[in-house]
Formats: structure tokens, sequence, C-alpha cells
């Protein structure tokens, strides 16, 4: 209770390692309502997952506390979970949004269905030339090796259906027109003021100078072609996401 009030008058005090508001049903009550502003884009209404991972089971897989904390405060590198500026989300926020977290009750998933097999052979087929796994593949998408723990499957299909918009840094598409009458297309790696850093269709990394360029297009859409129904069937689908979701690193095998 001590620590409690602390952290009520905003005094700063070492980072606990159990969450301080857990079972407080006001902090509960507003953890809620930051969790549906904040994060439910990405982790769904619900918390079970959508562009990002199912968040009612992470407890149950061994996490603690303050692990959980560090990642809400430090994000994830090189996925689309941002780190949370101090500034804006103080660590009362936080521990609020998980004391609300803790309520929600992991739903185990539905069987899996479709072939594995099958889905890496469409995999290697369709994706393979700008997506990498366990080292084999392109660079021009994002590497893929750990997707299955990283999207849930409603993520997945959503993207390879092209009912979501949204491009991890790093893959922003771009295209850009030089003074020579050059076109190049490919994802925008680094920008400052004065220049740009895009690797090219070819996966050819290339620098310029803005004032080299009479165009410079920041599009909203990935490269990422949509595979709708005409391109890649219900079953093929089915089999392409059992694939995915059983990549959960290099030292793993899809089921």
């Amino acid at each position: 209770m001590i620590l409690e009030a602390a952290i009520a008058a905003g005094q700063p005090q070492p980072r606990p390692t159990k969450n301080p508001l857990e079972g407080n049903q006001q902090a509960i009550s507003n953890g809620g309502a930051m969790f549906r502003n904040r994060c439910a884009g990405c982790h769904g209404p619900d918390a079970r997952g959508y562009l990002g991972p199912d968040l009612t089971g992470v407890w149950e897989n061994g996490r603690t506390d303050d692990k959980i904390f560090d990642v809400v405060r430090r994000g994830v590198p090189g996925t689309e979970m941002p780190p949370s500026d101090p500034q804006r989300v103080p660590d009362r926020d936080i521990w609020q949004t998980l004391a609300y977290l803790k309520t929600k009750t992991a739903v185990p998933p539905p069987p899996p269905t479709g072939d594995a097999s099958n889905g890496e052979r469409i995999f290697r087929a369709n994706c393979s030339s700008c997506h990498m796994v366990d080292g084999r593949g392109g660079q021009l998408g994002p590497d893929l090796s750990r997707i299955g723990s990283g999207r849930p499957r409603a993520g997945l299909q959503a993207k390879l259906r092209g009912a979501t918009d949204v491009v991890r840094p790093g893959y922003e598409a771009v295209t850009l027109v030089t003074r020579d009458g050059d076109r190049i297309r490919g994802v925008k790696k680094n920008e400052d003021e004065f220049s740009i850093q895009v690797m090219d269709n070819r996966e050819r990394m290339q620098g310029f100078l803005k004032a080299n360029l009479t165009q410079l297009t920041i599009e909203k859409q990935s490269l990422m072609p949509v595979y709708g129904p005409d391109r890649l069937n219900d079953r093929d689908l089915d089999d392409l996401l059992r694939y995915l979701a059983g990549l959960r690193g290099p030292a793993t095998k899809s089921e």
C-alpha cells in the first residue's frame, strides 16, 4: 500500500518486480481504457491478437510483471511494437494497463488446420524472393524466421489478403526520380533532411541527395502484393498460414 500510494503521488520509486496495482479495481478500469486507446489497434480489442500477438497468455508462458513492463517501456526492436516515452506514458499507466491485462483469461487456440509442407512450397514460390527464413531468401521484406511467435493467424491473413495497410518501420515503399530521369522504386532504409537511402527492387542499397531528385514519394502501401482469392485460393492460404505459424526461430520446425 505504501508503494501504491507513492505511485499515485507521482513520487520516484525503484521499479517494483511485482505489479503494485494488480487487483486494484480502479486501476483495472483505467488500464482497460488505456489499452483500448493505445494497444487494441495491434493486439485486438480483447487482447487476443491481431497485428500483434495475443497478450492474454503472457503470464502463463512464464513472463514476470517486470519483464512485461520492460517490453512495454522499451518496445521490441525490428517490430511494430514501439517504446513508450516516459514523458507521455508514466510508469503508473503501464502498471494499470498490465493490471487490466492480468484479468484477461487465455483461451486455447483452435486446432491448427492446413498442410505446413505445402505451405512451405507456396512460400518458396511466392514469398521467398523478398522474405528470408532461417537465412534463406530475400531482404526486401522483413525476416520472417520468427513471425509465428510475433503475429497471430488473423494478422497474417489480413496482411496477405490486403485487409491492413500497416507497414513495419524500415520497409516503407518509396519511389524516387532523379534529375537524369531515372526512376527507382524500393524500400526506405534511412532518411534525413538532406538525403535518403533505399534498397531497390534488386536489393541494391543506394543513397541519394534530395537536391538531386525531382520526385520523392513515400507510399502508404507496402511493396508486398495482395494475395486475393484469384491469386491464392482459400486452401492454399490455409496451408501457407499453417507454415508461417510454425516459424518461431531457427531451431524450430513447422508442425
